[in-house]
């Protein structure tokens, strides 16, 4: 009976997707175990290591059908290395001759590193194609709201007028670079290995090169200079870099899930009835899908910290860190789909209430514009003494309770130099978005979405 969260038949969808569990399940791990193996004995034959006709036979006995699981289980409890009674059940479906040159040559770690390298290939594809649903998702809300005007808030304070528009080509930029991240590191990531105990390919005498660039090859996976047995840095680089994403999808998360609040209600999770009811509140309707995602991006922190752990090795096999491996990595690849999942729905259907950012731009009687204000008197009368007034004003009207236009307009030494006319157009916000759409546009055109 499960016990994971992630495995748990009640909470499993909260936390990954089924998609993602499949690529990580103890079926597609045997699978990949087997594609390696087949590949050995294929890049082996090629090379004249073992006798013509055999990677055939081996590659006919390669099915999971083959392999009695409880009897692996059982041989795996008893002598704590998992290759060898695999290896020992793959053998038992060839003839004798053939067995002779099963795993011939090959070490554990060769084949649980280059069987794991092929399901991050197939976790990373899902990745992508989640991730660019993401930034499509983004770019339909930048163009939308390029131009609707909502509060900007610092230090959670009101600040100045932004657009909605840009606050997700932010997202949308950052998103982008976790994209072109990602991409990047697969040369680095996608990498397998055949050398042996020590790396060294002493059991293929010199042929163990061109072994292993043919078994590469054939698993369209890239070939190292050198053995990498105790050189994690490339998956240490990939879990930072999952982590820096599921950490993006964390702030915006965050951030819907605080827009949310009933004092702000400027945007909203997609509804559905029932979803994010509280137990005992009818009126409430929950930031749900916010939850998991935020959970996510600190739990993927955790998996960085104990990934980088893994590159202190110590001689050509370590004690224990391939162990802290196997967790690490499917975890973290179902947790990151998890949260893409999540994020995917709440992004691709968002609930804007412009009407709200519109009415929320007034709250304090226009103080949010004093900015504004200040920047328009400052030419002049100079950037100081414009700073002064406008203070002083603002003072008067947070200390009487009117609105800072009422405070402006009973400011003799202001009005000498602003007209009402002027002083509405400063207060009003649409005007005071600065370059807010060219940056938009300017991301939206470089990743010509």
């Amino acid at each position: 009976m499960p016990s994971s969260i992630i495995d748990s038949d009640y909470f499993k969808d909260m936390f990954g997707t089924s998609e993602m569990r499949s690529i990580f399940s103890d079926n597609r791990r045997l699978e990949a175990w087997l594609e390696v193996e087949v590949a050995l004995a294929k890049a082996q034959e090629k090379a004249g290591v073992i006798p013509k006709g055999v990677a055939k036979k081996i590659e006919k006995a390669s099915s999971l059908s083959n392999l009695d699981f409880a009897a692996m289980k059982a041989e795996f409890d008893r002598v704590g290395f998992p290759i060898l009674p695999f290896v020992h059940q793959l053998t038992k479906a060839c003839d004798q001759e053939t067995a002779k040159w099963v795993h011939y040559g090959a070490t554990t770690q060769d084949i649980l590193d280059t069987g794991l390298a092929l399901q991050i290939k197939e976790g990373l594809k899902l990745i992508e194609k989640s991730l660019d649903d993401i930034i499509n998702a983004l770019a339909e809300l930048s163009k939308e709201h390029r131009d609707t005007v909502m509060p900007g808030r610092t230090f959670q304070q009101m600040a100045a007028p932004i657009t909605f528009g840009y606050k997700t080509a932010i997202w949308l930029d950052e998103m982008s670079r976790h994209r072109t991240r990602l991409e990047a590191a697969k040369s680095r990531v996608l990498v397998g290995q055949c050398s042996g105990a020590v790396g060294t390919f002493a059991t293929m005498d010199d042929k163990g090169l061109a072994v292993q660039e043919i078994m590469m090859r054939e698993l369209g996976l890239e070939m190292p200079d050198i053995s990498w047995h105790t050189a994690r840095d490339s998956w240490a680089e990939l879990i930072s870099l999952l982590a820096m994403l599921c950490a993006t999808l964390g702030k915006i998360a965050t951030e819907i899930a605080i827009l949310m609040r009933s004092e702000i209600g400027e945007v909203s999770e997609p509804f559905q009835k029932g979803r994010g009811a509280s137990t005992t509140l009818p009126q409430k309707r929950n930031p749900i899908s916010c939850q998991p995602i935020i959970a996510i991006a600190h739990r993927m922190r955790e998996y960085v910290g104990s990934q980088l752990m893994v590159m202190i090795q110590e001689h050509e096999r370590s004690v224990g860190q391939m162990h802290l491996e196997w967790m690490i990595i499917p975890e973290a690849f179902v947790n990151a789909s998890g949260a893409l999942f999540h994020a995917g729905y709440i992004l691709g259907n968002l609930v804007v209430d412009k009407g709200r950012m519109r009415k929320n731009l007034d709250i304090g009687g226009g103080l949010l514009m004093s900015e504004a204000v200040m920047m328009g008197l400052a030419p002049k009368i100079g950037k100081e003494k414009s700073h002064d007034l406008v203070y002083g004003a603002a003072g008067r009207a947070t200390d009487s309770g009117i609105t800072l236009r009422e405070a402006l307009m009973q400011d003799t030494m202001i009005m000498e130099h602003l007209s009402e006319q002027e002083i509405d157009r400063l207060l009003d916000p649409s005007n005071y978005t600065g370059s807010a759409g060219m940056m938009v546009d300017a991301v939206l055109k470089r990743l010509a979405l």
